[in-house]
């Protein structure tokens, strides 16, 4: 049997959670593991195919409203697949997909006040996500050990990469008012030789 796709343990892990539809497992995916470990239904519904056709999950169709749906449960495969993936020694990959980190990279290219508002934008964006963490923690105590270390996890690193935007941002602004200081003293400089 082939490995597991990453998409794949993400289903057999929303499965394995109560998530029945891919509809119901890109929901849960966007309310969880989207920071960090995000789904489309692009990816979702052609891996549900996969895992059923390797005989990973089963699917019963269970029309609703006038709709077609699929509810998905694990077979004694896929709990072993999963429970495997769960046991796997090694090194877990890491993987950070972040726009502004790749502009942050790319910015001897720009201007130097590209470079800032690019590390603005960064800020406000992992603010942003600190902020959605947060309202998450509030409910924290209905969450199970897995989640909860997740959640303080994921706080943890995105208000590290805030603080780290504000002393880059900061030192910046410090060093073009250095630069600025050091052309007028030397403009100063040459007007005076020039008396």
């Amino acid at each position: 049997m082939p490995p597991l796709t990453p998409t794949g343990r993400v289903i057999l892990g929303m499965i394995a959670l109560g998530s029945q539809t891919g509809y119901d497992i890109k929901q849960l995916v966007d309310k969880s593991t989207r920071n960090f470990w995000a789904a489309s239904y692009g990816q979702i519904y052609p891996e549900l195919r996969r895992l059923e056709e390797q005989g990973l999950i089963e699917g019963q169709s269970d029309p609703r409203g006038g709709r077609a749906r699929t509810v998905y449960e694990l077979t004694a495969a896929g709990q072993a697949a999963l429970s495997g993936w769960l046991d796997a020694t090694g090194d877990p990959s890491f993987e950070v997909r972040d726009e502004g980190m790749l502009k942050l990279f790319f910015s001897d290219i720009g201007t130097p006040d590209q470079r800032i508002r690019n590390l603005r934008a960064m800020r406000h964006s992992h603010q942003n996500t600190v902020a959605q963490l947060e309202q998450l923690d509030v409910n924290a105590d209905h969450m199970g050990t897995g989640p909860k270390l997740t959640l303080e996890l994921g706080l943890g690193l995105h208000r590290a990469i805030v603080e780290w935007c504000d002393a880059a941002v900061q030192r910046l602004l410090e060093e073009k008012n250095d630069h600025r200081d050091a052309n007028q003293h030397r403009d100063a400089s040459q007007h005076s030789d020039d008396d």
